[in-house]
């Protein structure tokens, strides 16, 4: 790997990764494509702007040509490209299928014609619909996604499958649990909670909170990503989780508890439409190559409070305008008839 192509690598787990293989690999050269929607941000990455060894593409890839020409000269294929946020979905999900689809087509069939040696694509846990620790998911499972955002990454799954199968094309699929760390944007519960915390706002939790999660800190996916691009079998997925299951309640007052807050900040709000109770998946794939995470639910929560709390600089300014907007829309009826926490 001389020359390696990152789709989406202005987002969050997209840019933690970038800044991971400049930091170890000296050889490697990045090109960075990224539409720089809503949540791609070039600050991100701005501590790496000025290497040589970067570079920085603006463009979409749903835009085919675009996407060939940019990844001419590479060896090989990361991509994080995504419409992401399940609530979004649920108001409108057609950029969700071109981006998570069409997108995804148009990425494997520019490496496929220009001969490239390996594509990681970057799926997720919630292909697999809601699952329990007595009932993991394994990497043939079927599928049964229940929101669009889960069906868009589903399909783009299923694109790589047929081009690993019709093709021959050395794709690796990885499908991560939910990411925690710096550079996430506000709209996800875990910087959200926080965020709204160190300005004393109200942390809207769905439901009663009882929906679990496992926190999987984004530099123990990052770690695993590479793994797999290097060493990844073609034409197999691999599920990455790192077994810190919680409660979004569990979550909402651990973080609290981190910034000394009063649990009152919580606020009890209509759940989300075919909001999944649980995902779990084993990960046994990966671990087999010689992964393990290496943060715990505490200390992956606290690494994420820290930094956020530290970078105010970051996230004050995304916190308004398009964001502003989104909030209203989502929380504004919910948290006018919200339930205070009574714990």
């Amino acid at each position: 790997m001389r020359r390696l192509f990152v789709a989406g690598g202005a987002g969050f787990i997209g840019s933690n990764f970038i800044r991971q293989v400049l930091a170890g690999r000296s050889g490697v050269e990045v090109v960075n494509f990224d539409a720089l929607t809503y949540a791609g941000n070039p600050d991100n990455l701005r501590e790496i702007a000025g290497d040589g060894r970067y570079a920085f593409v603006h463009g979409n890839v749903a835009d085919a040509a675009a996407v060939a020409e940019a990844m001419r000269g590479c060896d090989a294929v990361v991509n994080f490209a995504a419409e992401s946020h399940v609530d979004r979905s649920i108001h409108d999900a057609s950029d969700f299928i071109e981006t998570n689809v069409r997108g995804a087509y148009n990425v494997l069939a520019a490496a496929r014609d220009l001969g490239i040696g390996r594509v990681l694509h970057i799926s997720t846990d919630e292909v697999y619909g809601p699952a329990d620790r007595e009932h993991p998911r394994r990497e043939g499972d079927a599928f049964a996604p229940r929101s669009p955002y889960a069906a868009s990454k589903a399909a783009g799954d299923m694109m790589c499958h047929a081009f690993a199968e019709t093709h021959g094309l050395a794709v690796i699929v990885a499908r991560p649990a939910n990411n925690v760390g710096p550079y996430q944007y506000p709209e996800k519960a875990v910087p959200l909670f926080v965020t709204n915390a160190l300005d004393g706002q109200p942390l809207p939790v769905y439901g009663e909170g009882l929906q679990e999660r496992d926190r999987l800190y984004v530099d123990d996916c990052v770690r695993a990503l590479l793994l797999l691009l290097e060493r990844g079998e073609p034409g197999e997925a691999y599920n990455i989780q790192a077994d810190n299951h919680r409660p979004n309640i569990d979550v909402a007052r651990a973080i609290l508890d981190l910034l000394d807050k009063p649990y009152a900040l919580i606020q009890f709000v209509d759940d989300r439409e075919g909001h999944d109770p649980c995902y779990w998946m084993d990960s046994s794939k990966v671990r087999a190559l010689g992964w393990q995470p290496d943060l715990g639910f505490e200390a992956a929560i606290e690494r994420t409070v820290r930094w956020y709390r530290d970078n105010r600089w970051w996230w004050e300014k995304i916190k308004s305008g398009e964001f502003r907007a989104y909030y209203e829309r989502q929380y504004g009826r919910r948290l006018a008839t919200a339930r205070p926490y009574a714990g």
